[in-house]
């Protein structure tokens, strides 16, 4: 398929560059001229595989693993205004997600504002939790203070992609002597599905009822735990204790939009388009941690109509983010 869109593709500035190094060195070679490339390598894989546009984020874990809140805000500020000077070069072929500072909501706000208004770009993309003060601290995007934060950006009416990492050393003991489980095997979904089920728990969609939430790797693996989540033991009735006033399930399907990046398993897009509809899955690829030769081959060649093929690839992204191509 021509004229794709793809929109969970990463780069990285020099500030944040190392943060990826967690892959090995064995690829770094490799990966590290990927991440700072946009305007070269980049551009000629999206010619060789018919992608038109790429939606571009700053790597992980990058801001969000800065505990510093001022740097952490001044990290955040140079890297949209990085981006902001690459898109401008090629606006027909890039645009940008935000990277926001969470430790702060209302710099977060400011700054997401800024992007949107001031530099045109079409959402924000943030790397899971935050650390706040200290290297050991979690913070969730669920709890009270970020309330303000989520009402400007439903406002704004752009949508908040909710990326991947890796849990603490401190909070994953689980993990030990394990480290395989790590990354993209199986952490990245756990920690991402969770800080999604919490969003979800907390009430937020019923107070920002308009808020817009992406997530990739086909839904992290939530679309097919749907189900048991919402009727698990139904025969005990006993509801859910949480501030939501409607089943997961209910919230999932009416404010969350899934992307293909780094899952390119057929029966598990039909999976996902059984569950949410075709009008909310989009594709994209993940790269430079995934190959753009591998997502893209794959989608063009997998088996689902070709209505529903022009809408994950390229239609579902255009009105979702109100691109004008």
């Amino acid at each position: 398929m021509h004229n794709k869109i793809a929109l969970e593709e990463h780069f990285a500035t020099e500030a944040t560059l190392g943060d990826s190094k967690l892959f090995g060195p064995h690829v770094w070679s490799q990966l590290g001229p990927r991440l700072l490339d946009i305007q070269d390598m980049r551009l000629r894989e999206m010619d060789r595989h018919g992608i038109e546009m790429m939606i571009l984020s700053l790597n992980a874990s990058a801001v969000q693993a800065i505990h510093d809140i001022e740097r952490a805000i001044a990290v955040a500020k140079e890297a949209n205004d990085v981006l902001a000077e690459e898109i401008r070069k090629r606006p027909r072929r890039f645009a940008g997600f935000a990277a926001l500072a969470m430790q702060d909501p209302e710099a977060a706000a400011a700054e997401l504002t800024r992007c949107v208004k001031e530099l045109g770009f079409v959402g924000a993309l943030v790397n899971g939790f935050s650390q706040i003060g200290t290297p050991d601290n979690v913070t969730y995007y669920d709890l009270p203070q970020y309330r303000p934060f989520w009402r400007i950006i439903e406002a704004i009416d752009v949508p908040f992609y909710l990326h991947p990492r890796n849990p603490l050393p401190a909070w994953s003991r689980q993990y030990e002597g394990h480290n395989w489980l790590l990354g993209p095997n199986w952490a990245f979904a756990a920690e991402t599905a969770v800080h999604a089920l919490r969003l979800i728990g907390s009430g937020l969609f019923d107070e920002c009822p308009k808020l817009k939430i992406v997530l990739g790797h086909l839904g992290e693996g939530i679309p097919v735990q749907l189900w048991r989540i919402d009727g698990r033991n139904g025969w005990m009735k006993a509801p859910h204790k949480y501030p939501a006033k409607h089943g997961v399930g209910h919230y999932f399907k009416k404010h969350f939009h899934l992307t293909t990046s780094g899952n390119f398993h057929t029966p598990s897009l039909n999976n996902v388009v059984t569950e949410m509809g075709v009008d909310r899955v989009m594709f994209s690829v993940d790269w430079p941690f995934e190959g753009v030769d591998e997502g893209a081959e794959w989608f063009d060649k997998a088996e689902i109509s070709e209505a529903d093929r022009v809408k994950i690839g390229r239609d579902n992204a255009i009105k979702l983010f109100k691109l004008k191509l």
